[in-house]
């Protein structure tokens, strides 16, 4: 083995990014909002939480 597949920084980004998208489609499907509404809006926002936590932990 040479080592981890993934880095620290990396699996902490990846780790908020879901969260964030978790958060995101529980509260869409909570809302009354369709499976498929809640999936699409949880893949958007962990996008754009991999992109913000990517850009401001260094």
């Amino acid at each position: 083995m040479n080592g981890p597949l993934l880095g620290q920084r990396a699996a902490v980004i990846f780790l908020l990014g879901i969260l964030a998208a978790l958060a995101a489609g529980g509260l869409t499907a909570a809302k009354g909002g369709t499976l498929a509404d809640a999936t699409l809006i949880g893949g958007a926002t962990f996008a754009a939480a991999v992109a913000f936590f990517h850009t401001i932990i260094e």
